[in-house]
């Protein structure tokens, strides 16, 4: 029998699925809420641009290398150990960052908390696959997806806020500070609530794994990520290091797995699961758009249009408010609809972004606020049909047992992406800004129909998947037994 067939429905699950959501929004809003604080921390700590952007990038960098081995770690160690120990991390590194006398102090603060916070996104995902079956775990996700786009949306919003309420000098240390109280409670909830043991085989940890993936993700992210300063000029070999090294991974594993030892992500769930590997690439160019599409908004409202952060957060909260309320209806529909609603979803998307860019270029600034909010609404409706329901449909013939590391390399994809969204998307922008004489509004909208053509390639994916199975499987569970049981 497979672990998986051995399913009874825990009476706390949905207790604990808040406090894990809890978790992750707080982690998730730690990639976007800080971007608005940098002036803050630049006037506060006396550095300079260079040294501040290490404060955004080093998070987003070590949060997407952490994803997998710390996946497969809760596979084989227990997904509350993990859960317990990343989140404590966090909430001590949180009150580190904040506490920073230097430059130096808060990067490394910075770079721990990253690591942590990676570590708890695959718990997450793998928890919701361990604890919820059928129609439930649907709308589990659902819940999973609204925290990820709200936490994305609202950083600049909550970011703002808190400033406005601190002060600039020393409001940044709040942002920082404000995840303590939070995390302990959520600590406290976590060690109580979350089931104990273990859903996977302990076998071997892979290290020769886990030093080629972090090296290959690390190659690929790092140009990316130091973008802003010149990392594309300087580092641009390292794209071509970085996918040698994820091929020698690829082989390495499938040795691995060929001989039942346990590999650190198992390739064979892209090749023989039903969906995963479709979902993943998804998602992958999904956050392209959708992760870059914040940083041009706050460049355009900021800079451009002189909008305070608070300002410029509120802007795009039409899209927050869209995607929260569908992604809980997504949840529900995910089971009847299947891939046919993210393929929905997407072209919502792509409507919504499309006349956004257009509004941009049409609308004077002064009113370009208000202006674009019936289309960002429209774009965020269909981004709730997207990031949970995709999760739901590549998750779901995951076994459980290896739920963790497939929902690492879901998310390191993601995080790839993101990587890519959030350095092409303002280059696009600033290179548009150059060739048109400092048109603002002109640089805003081509850079958003950037973003709205890759949604395109988004929706391309899913429709092949959706002529591929056109039909919506029925209720999740092992169907890809053959490897849940390695090591």
């Amino acid at each position: 029998m497979g672990m998986t067939d051995s399913y009874q429905p825990d009476p706390r699950r949905w207790k604990a699925l808040a406090v894990t959501l809890v978790a992750g929004f707080m982690s998730l809003l730690d990639i976007s809420i800080v971007s608005v604080a940098l002036p803050s921390i630049q006037h506060g700590l006396g550095t300079g641009p260079a040294g501040v952007q290490w404060v955004v990038s080093g998070y987003a960098l070590t949060f997407g290398l952490a994803l997998v081995p710390a996946g497969r770690l809760g596979d084989a160690l227990g997904r509350r150990t993990v859960f317990l120990a990343a989140l404590g991390g966090f909430v001590l590194f949180s009150a580190l960052a904040g506490l920073a006398p230097t430059t130096g102090v808060l990067v490394a603060a910075r770079l721990a908390q990253g690591v942590c916070a990676g570590a708890l996104a695959p718990q997450n995902s793998a928890l919701i696959q361990q604890l919820f079956r059928g129609p439930e775990r649907g709308r589990a996700f659902g819940f999973f997806g609204a925290t990820v786009a709200v936490s994305t949306a609202i950083g600049p919003v909550v970011g703002g806020l808190i400033l406005a309420v601190a002060g600039e000098d020393e409001g940044w240390r709040w942002i920082f500070y404000v995840n303590v109280p939070i995390g302990l409670a959520a600590l406290v909830l976590a060690a109580r609530l979350l089931p104990r043991g273990r859903t996977g085989p302990r076998g071997e940890l892979d290290p020769v794994g886990v030093a080629l993936l972090g090296a290959g993700v690390l190659a690929v992210m790092l140009p990316l990520v130091l973008a802003e300063s010149g990392g594309l000029r300087a580092l641009w070999w390292l794209f071509a290091a970085g996918a040698v090294l994820l091929a020698v991974f690829v082989r390495w594993e499938r040795g691995l797995a060929a001989r039942d030892r346990g590999p650190l992500l198992d390739i064979r769930l892209f090749t023989s699961t039903p969906g995963y590997g479709a979902g993943a690439a998804l998602g992958m160019v999904y956050f392209i758009g959708f992760s870059g599409i914040w940083l041009v908004f706050a460049l355009y409202f900021q800079v451009g249009l002189g909008y305070t952060p608070l300002q410029s957060g509120l802007a795009v909260t039409p899209f927050a408010a869209g995607s929260a309320v569908t992604a809980l209806l997504g949840g529900r529909l995910v089971e009847r609809w299947g891939r046919k609603l993210t393929v929905t979803g997407l072209s919502l998307v792509v409507v919504g972004l499309a006349a956004t860019a257009v509004v941009l270029r049409l609308v004077p600034g002064s009113a370009a606020g208000w202006a674009i909010a019936p289309a960002l609404l429209v774009a965020g409706v269909g981004g709730g049909w997207v990031i949970s329901p995709n999760t739901t449909l590549t998750l779901r013939h995951v076994p459980v047992a290896v739920a963790g590391a497939a929902g690492g390399a879901l998310q390191t994809g993601q995080r790839i992406g993101a990587a890519v969204g959030t350095a092409a998307l303002p280059g696009v922008f600033y290179a548009v800004l150059s060739a048109h004489d400092r048109q603002y509004p002109v640089a805003a909208s081509i850079a958003i129909g950037a973003a709205a053509a890759s949604v395109v390639l988004a929706l391309a994916v899913a429709v092949v998947e959706l002529r591929v199975r056109p039909k919506c499987p029925a209720a999740a569970g092992g169907a890809v037994r053959h490897f849940s049981e390695a090591g």
